[in-house]
């Protein structure tokens, strides 16, 4: 389902409140793995805007941040403070330079993952996590397992809506007051001195008492429901809109004193707690020199509060520089831009052989893009103008767009665009096209604004598309070294899967092979220590050199192997499981190179982990001796042959994870090879996100027959 059904979205509520409620924690942040596995999708949050967590709306799982890592290695993650966040995670720290405390943990149950939660405490909280704390941090997380795992049970999978979900606070002490007692708190609030506003987490007004009002200059009436700095020029400084971020991630006090024109001081203290902030307006005496130094900064121009501005691009230059290939670039962008900007829709767009493809789109439909996909530049569009031209366009309606292009037709429901050109390296790669439902006017301010995030775009494109053309060289390179089809070899049933890690891991390897003898077949698996074209190259010359030797004992074919590839000397080494399956005899010869032992699974679905002598990782000791193990082999054994990445996951132990691979195995005996791969491969896909390659080969000799 695309949006929140009424019972999901209850039950989750519930679960965020009692988290808060249960952890003392002032932030909460459940984030959802959808099916693809590679990002984080935020649902749910609470005690912190929407409009402050859009930046980290989608988290790719290769990104270094603390919930990318606890659920990528299923571990709990815990910032004590703002020195430690700085040190291990500079990115975010980059962007929320704040006093608090943090927690990422895994929402996870038995081998599947389900997403991640993350916790805010007030930066007051003790460096460490007590016990209390940790197991309160723990039971949240199976709470909110067990709840999307019923989910998925009943056929409703839950999916985060386009924009997460905001769950309230409840409040924690006192009676909802009647009409004499909220008069009575409002008069008591008068007759403080100075002023007092109440802001909600989205920083909008929701009260604001008389004195506040006179201070402000403004009536409460015209200012309730209206952001500070949008509706007081004058406030729109990058302190204001800083200290009221700061308040509200560090749940602690923070004070700022700004100038009111022409002469009128104000001090500004605010007061954070789950549910907003409580602002004590009062009038102030500067130093003289802070006085000075005030009245020579330029008024700021209208539009984009300049706070904003600063934050969202800071941002957005942070998580393109870590955007690794084209599709990173394409989803930070979606991801980013639209939020930061307000954007209801963006299109990127490339130059590909004279003409103009769409690189990525977000908020259009299928169809209206393909419309405008493979334009050639010659076309008078504006997105071609503003590629050809390199100057950006800016179009508050569609009345003014009409004029500059006479033929234009409204194919869209948007009201307002911004054609921005996508430059690195001084030339002009593409376009960058940002839509609104509403006209809008931009101010040049904002113009400036958005032409920097074009070319933060634009460099961080230029970047991963080189790294593109040469991981698809690799990944040629690594998919020649690996055997296209398996040969058919009567009376064997056999199936292989190569899978690469994770989008920004690297190519692998990883290899496989399967070799027909004379009355037997040769079965060889392996992992080349590395993720780079070096691992590749090994990788060919091992299967080249298990090949050249395949018939003679296994223990030789790995001791030959083994000499070749210590006589290279390069530096990386090679496990490796060899096997020779005799179709005559029913028996089958084994050895190993520091490779994980095999799996067996008897006819009877009985299932068992071979128990092999170890030997040395190839390329190490060129005079290691490989022993030889002989099983017989009844008909209808089923041999798995894998590497680590299809048990291996951080946080898992592995002989755990063997062991459930095991019981995959053991199920649905009259599966053939290939329905049985399939499974095995998805299970691990599901069980947790591929930090490594995944290399399986499935073997069913001596078939009886039917």
């Amino acid at each position: 389902m695309g949006e929140y059904g009424e019972a999901g979205s209850g039950l989750l509520d519930a679960a965020v409140s009692r988290g808060a409620r249960e952890t003392g924690a002032s932030v909460v942040l459940v984030y959802v793995l959808p099916p693809d596995g590679t990002a984080l999708r935020l649902a749910v949050l609470s005690g912190v805007s929407p409009r402050i967590a859009a930046p980290w709306v989608r988290v790719p799982l290769t990104a270094p941040i603390p919930v990318a890592d606890a659920v990528r290695e299923r571990r709990l993650v815990w910032l004590g403070n703002r020195e430690e966040m700085a040190r291990r995670y500079p990115r975010p720290a980059l962007v929320l330079p704040y006093d608090f405390a943090l927690a990422a943990a895994p929402v996870a149950e038995g081998p599947t993952l389900w997403g991640g939660l993350v916790l805010l405490w007030p930066g007051s909280h003790p460096p460490r996590l007590t016990a209390r704390e940790r197991g309160a941090v723990l039971d949240c997380c199976h709470h909110l397992a067990e709840l999307l795992r019923q989910s998925a049970a009943l056929g409703r999978p839950f999916a985060p809506a386009p924009r997460p979900r905001l769950v309230a606070r409840p409040r924690t002490t006192g009676a909802v007051p009647g009409p004499a007692e909220a008069t009575a708190a409002v008069e008591l609030i008068e007759r403080l001195p100075g002023g007092a506003c109440a802001l909600d987490l989205d920083g909008r007004f929701t009260y604001i008492s008389g004195v506040a009002a006179e201070l402000l200059g403004r009536s409460a009436q015209r200012l309730l429901g209206t952001l500070p700095w949008e509706a007081l020029p004058w406030l729109d400084d990058p302190a204001f809109e800083e200290r009221y971020r700061a308040a509200l991630i560090s749940g602690q006090p923070t004070r700022v004193t700004l100038l009111r024109p022409p002469d009128t001081w104000l001090s500004f203290g605010f007061h954070p707690d789950p549910s907003g902030i409580t602002v004590r307006v009062t009038p102030a005496v500067p130093d003289p020199a802070v006085r000075a130094e005030w009245r020579r900064r330029p008024t700021p121009p209208a539009g984009t509060s300049e706070a904003t501005a600063l934050y969202n691009l800071m941002h957005l230059a942070a998580s393109l520089t870590e955007a690794v290939d084209v599709q990173d670039v394409v989803d930070q962008a979606d991801d980013q831009i639209m939020s930061a900007f307000g954007a209801q829709a963006v299109v990127l767009m490339t130059v590909e052989e004279g003409r103009l493809r769409i690189t990525g789109y977000h908020g259009y439909p299928a169809e209206l893009m393909a419309r405008f996909d493979n334009v050639p530049l010659s076309s008078g569009t504006p997105a071609v103008r503003t590629l050809t031209s390199g100057v950006p366009h800016f179009y508050s309606t569609f009345a003014e767009l009409k004029r500059d292009y006479r033929e234009a037709v409204h194919h869209d429901d948007k009201a307002a665009w911004a054609f921005l050109p996508l430059i690195a390296s001084d030339h002009v790669i593409g376009s960058l096209v940002l839509a609104y439902d509403s006209p809008r006017v931009f101010p040049p301010q904002e113009r400036a604004v958005l032409s920097s995030a074009a070319g933060l775009v634009a460099q961080a494109l230029d970047r991963a598309r080189l790294y593109d053309a040469r991981n698809r060289l690799a990944l040629r390179l690594q998919s020649a070294l690996l055997p296209p089809t398996l040969p058919h070899v009567p009376g064997l049933d056999a199936a292989a899967r190569y899978l690469p890690a994770l989008r920004g891991m690297g190519i692998g390897g990883d290899f496989y092979d399967l070799i027909p003898l004379d009355g037997a077949v040769a079965a060889t698996i392996g992992d080349v220590q590395g993720h780079d074209v070096d691992a590749a190259a090994i990788m060919g010359q091992v299967r080249t050199a298990v090949h050249a030797t395949a018939g003679a004992p296994p223990g030789e074919v790995l001791a030959r192997t083994n000499r070749l590839l210590t006589d290279l000397d390069a530096g990386l080494f090679t496990s490796c499981l060899y096997a020779q399956l005799d179709l005559r005899r029913n028996h089958v010869q084994l050895a190993t190179a520091g490779h994980l032992p095999p799996l067996l699974r008897h006819p009877d679905g009985r299932t068992e982990t071979l128990d092999l002598p170890p030997g040395l990782l190839l390329g190490i000791d060129a005079h290691a001796e490989y022993p030889t193990v002989e099983l017989p082999l009844a008909p209808g054994t089923v041999l798995a042959l894998f590497t680590d990445g299809l048990v291996e996951a951080p946080g898992v132990d592995l002989d755990d994870a063997t062991l459930d691979l095991a019981g995959q195995l053991s199920q649905d005996g009259d599966r053939t090879m290939e329905s049985l791969a399939d499974r095995l491969v998805s299970h691990a896909e599901r069980s947790a996100p591929r930090g490594d390659d995944i290399a399986l080969l499935l073997i069913r000799a001596g078939l009886p027959p039917h």
